[in-house]
C-alpha cells in the first residue's frame, strides 16, 4: 500500500444495475449510521448523490445545517463503475482522496470493488490518519469499508421495498 489506498470487494446476488443503483440511489439503505461512517459534524447524515457525471456526493446533516460535500462525481458508468472525489471535514481546501467502484458480473451476481487511494497526496501526521502509520492505517480502513461493503451485500439480499 505504501500509505496510498486499499482494495476492498464484496459479492452480490443481484445483476451489475441492481447492485449500482443499490450502491448510488439507495445508498441510505446500506450506509451504516453513527459516529465511525459521518463525513462530518456531530449528528448523523444521510448520503445520497446528486446526479450523475458532475454531479455531488453529499451528506444532508438536518437541523438547518447546510449539507456537507464529500466530493465531485468524477466517473458515473451504470452497472460498470463509479469514481467519486472523497473529502472529510477535517480536510483542508484542495485535500482530497477519490473511491473508484466497479461492479463485475460474476456469475449469478456481482462483484463490487471499492478502491479508495490517494493517500499518499496527505501529509503523514493528516487528522485522517488518526495518528497511524501507513501500514496500520491501511488495515483500518479496509476494515472500515469491508464494515460497509457487508452491509450493502446485506441489503441486497432484502426485496427494494424493504427499506
Amino acid at each position: 500500500m505504501k500509505g496510498d489506498g486499499v482494495r476492498v470487494a464484496t459479492f452480490v446476488a443481484v445483476a451489475p444495475g441492481r447492485a449500482f443503483e443499490l450502491f448510488t440511489r439507495d445508498i441510505g439503505r446500506w450506509w451504516l449510521p453513527g459516529p465511525r461512517f459521518r463525513f462530518a459534524g456531530p449528528r448523523d447524515g444521510t448520503l445520497r448523490f446528486e446526479g450523475g457525471a458532475g454531479g455531488r456526493l453529499i451528506q444532508e446533516r438536518g437541523g438547518g445545517e447546510e449539507p456537507f460535500v464529500v466530493g465531485a462525481v468524477r466517473a458515473w458508468e451504470p452497472a460498470a463503475r463509479l469514481v467519486v472525489e472523497w473529502r472529510l471535514g477535517n480536510f483542508a481546501p484542495g485535500e482530497a482522496t477519490e473511491v473508484e467502484v466497479r461492479f463485475e458480473a460474476q456469475g449469478r451476481g456481482t462483484r463490487v470493488t471499492v478502491e479508495h487511494r490517494g493517500f499518499a497526496s496527505l501529509r503523514p501526521d493528516h487528522p485522517v490518519r488518526h495518528g497511524e502509520e501507513a501500514r496500520a492505517f491501511a488495515h483500518r480502513l479496509g476494515r472500515w469499508w469491508g464494515e460497509l461493503l457487508t452491509s450493502l451485500r446485506e441489503a441486497s439480499e432484502e426485496p427494494p421495498d424493504a427499506a
